[in-house]
């Protein structure tokens, strides 16, 4: 029982974090209907951030959650509005090619600045791990869960209560009625996007202090990610957060009672299973925002 709770503990902890990386991926798809392959290096150029700012300029590392809010969300917006709308592409395909070639230029990018050496991101919090009972956690970790958590939650009541969260959610349901109405399409979809990357971004900057930042860790997340929407159902933001869970369970348990050798199959075997036998996602009957 004791090994079982330090392993639900973890998966918790790890499972925020990927609720919070899978949500940005799939409310891009969901109402732009764009497969963002750049999702991965956005995350790496957030962890980054957060090495930058708390290494070379000595910034609190607090400070650089929100950094790597905002940076994320340039970044999308960037490519939102520069790539994507001036490309004005029509087929799923070239879209597609086009988001690879941001990846892979996004990820050269960061070789070439910081280098192919692996950085180390300090935290204020004490190294010695907090002991309840039986489990034991570190003090970064239990900032980074709850630090998702409020995130999760700020997103959500962003998307159900608000009147930007009404637009998007109109623009998803029906784009032609949302524009008759008087919301302006593209400037939901610059948002989307931009809001997804920030997403992505904070994901890299809590996760900096607990994992080495390299520049080819975006490849994993990104893996990661897909993994979570299919898991939930493309769309469906609620269904993104679930698997985010359902992902970090099965690699905990599967590396902590079968082997840690195999921690990040046992997920994308679930997954083949998933698409056989339920390809619209374990949480959804039909694919949603909302």
């Amino acid at each position: 029982m004791d090994q079982f709770l330090q392993h639900f503990v973890n998966a918790m902890i790890m499972g925020s974090t990927y609720a919070l990386l899978g949500i940005g991926l799939t409310l891009v798809f969901g109402i732009m209907r764009v497969v963002n392959f750049s999702h991965g290096e956005l995350y790496a150029l957030g962890a980054y951030t957060a090495y930058g700012f708390v290494a070379l300029l000595e910034l609190n590392y607090f400070n650089t959650l929100f950094m790597a809010i905002v940076v994320g969300f340039l970044a999308g917006w960037l490519i939102e509005f520069v790539l994507l709308r001036r490309c004005k592409l029509e087929q799923i395909d070239e879209v597609m090619l086009l988001m690879i070639g941001v990846m892979i230029v996004m990820q050269n990018t960061q070789l070439w600045v910081w280098g192919g050496v692996a950085k180390v991101v300090q935290t204020p919090f004490a190294q010695e791990p907090l002991v309840f009972g039986a489990v034991s956690v570190s003090p970064t970790r239990v900032f980074v869960f709850f630090a998702a958590m409020f995130l999760l939650t700020l997103f959500y009541f962003l998307i159900e209560k608000s009147r930007l969260g009404m637009a998007m959610r109109a623009t998803f349901q029906d784009k032609d009625a949302a524009q008759i109405v008087g919301v302006n399409v593209k400037r939901i979809y610059t948002v989307t996007f931009a809001l997804g990357s920030s997403m992505a971004a904070v994901t890299g900057a809590l996760l900096a202090p607990v994992f080495l930042v390299a520049p080819t860790m975006g490849d994993l997340a990104s893996l990661k990610a897909f993994a979570i929407v299919i898991l939930g159902g493309l769309g469906n933001l609620v269904g993104a957060a679930m698997g985010g869970f359902v992902l970090a369970m099965l690699e905990e348990f599967g590396a902590g009672y079968i082997s840690t050798a195999y921690r990040d199959a046992f997920g994308f075997l679930v997954i083949l299973v998933v698409l056989l036998f339920r390809p619209q996602g374990m949480f959804a009957s039909k694919e949603r925002v909302g």
